[in-house]
């Protein structure tokens, strides 16, 4: 079931992509980018498609694993990160891009040898379509790699984060930060990518310590480099500024503040396709 409020979650438009990409992709999106292109190197695919690909931090570095000769396809729902990450990474033969939604891929059945997604299924209305989606464009012995957020408590950064935005509203608290960390439960997910025909899955939980420069910048990228600040500026009698200045002095006090020594902590799946 989804919640009413998820498609608004999984609105990066606006300014929000560039936020997004400074803010947020070195910190806590580049390191499990560059796990998961190791993982989909191993099985050396020559067509690859990455949905949700979002400003581009997973495409640069499956760019960086795959072989010359291989073709990457890379595909968001939001044309804001889709031109935010063709112009970050430029030119590259083996990479195009397209708007798509991963509950209804355009692409023949058994199109591809791989289908990579970083932090992008917890956004999707219909979890469950979308993984079959990805099982009918694969050939009958691709994989599906994907990771996801454990936790918000075992994030501590995000439960930072959403406790300090609560706190600005709390007769109509946003709710952005449970999209993201809402879905984790293993056996759940594993029960999913079954259902939708999937065999030999493997999950695996990745622990990973990162640090951001300054605490003034992280917090500005928790608050306006996702949809988060959408629902800021829909409630009103706050400014944004306000939201950041009070989460950077949250973050120096919990964590640090130059550099802030950051924990990660999300789950990898591996699938292959069904025959």
């Amino acid at each position: 079931m989804t919640a009413p409020h998820q498609t608004g979650h999984a609105q990066f438009t606006a300014a929000i992509p560039a936020a997004y990409d400074r803010y947020l992709g070195p910190v806590i999106f580049d390191p499990y980018a560059r796990d998961l292109a190791q993982r989909v190197k191993r099985y050396a695919p020559k067509r690859v498609l990455e949905t949700a690909c979002g400003s581009g931090i997973m495409t640069r570095r499956l760019l960086e694993a795959l072989s010359p000769d291989a073709g990457l396809t890379a595909t968001d729902l939001n044309p804001a990160m889709l031109d935010h990450a063709r112009a970050a990474i430029g030119e590259d033969s083996r990479v195009s891009w397209e708007v798509a939604d991963m509950c209804d891929l355009n692409f023949e059945s058994g199109s591809f040898d791989a289908v990579v997604c970083q932090f992008g299924v917890m956004f999707v209305p219909d979890k469950a379509a979308a993984f079959r989606e990805a099982q009918r464009v694969l050939l009958s012995d691709g994989r599906f790699l994907f990771n996801v957020w454990d936790a918000i408590d075992k994030n501590r950064f995000a439960k930072i984060a959403n406790e300090t935005i609560t706190e600005f509203f709390p007769a109509d608290p946003p709710t952005f930060y449970q999209t993201p960390f809402g879905f984790h439960d293993s056996k759940l997910i594993r029960k999913m990518l079954e259902t939708a025909g999937f065999t030999g899955i493997n999950d695996v939980v990745v622990s990973t310590r990162s640090q951001a420069a300054n605490a003034e910048d992280f917090a500005r990228g928790l608050v306006e480099g996702n949809p988060v600040i959408n629902e800021i500026q829909a409630r009103g009698g706050v400014i944004a500024d306000e939201v950041v200045r009070e989460l950077a002095a949250r973050i120096t006090k919990q964590l640090g503040g130059r550099p802030v020594p950051v924990h990660l902590q999300a789950i990898v799946f591996e699938a292959q396709a069904g025959g």
